[in-house]
């Protein structure tokens, strides 16, 4: 099986607009490399100093965050990260004692 190779910006162009028309921008294919969606990270190939990827990666990419959202996995909003530091705070102050050194 041959796998053809595109970079971020080739990529970028093969998939659909999103709302509004607006193209999926490049800056959001490298951080679906390095930080991922939901912990679901965009494998790729590194080609001198060109990241890459395929269709076939794209696609087991979407098919992986397709199965998290099925499953029920919340989605991560920064609403949520507030609400569940603010909890997680709140229990070091129990397990701590409110004068803890914070950092």
């Amino acid at each position: 099986m041959t796998t053809t190779l595109m970079t971020l910006t080739q990529a970028a162009a093969t998939l659909p607009h999103r709302r509004g028309g607006k193209k999926v921008s490049v800056a959001t294919l490298y951080r679906w490399t390095t930080t991922g969606i939901r912990g679901m990270r965009l494998e790729y190939i590194q080609v001198g100093g060109t990241r890459c990827v395929s269709a076939e990666m794209l696609s087991e990419f979407f098919t992986n965050l397709k199965s998290l959202n099925e499953r029920g996995q919340p989605i991560a909003t920064p609403s949520r990260h507030t609400a569940q530091q603010t909890a997680a705070n709140a229990a070091l102050v129990k397990i701590l004692g409110p004068n803890a050194q914070k950092s």
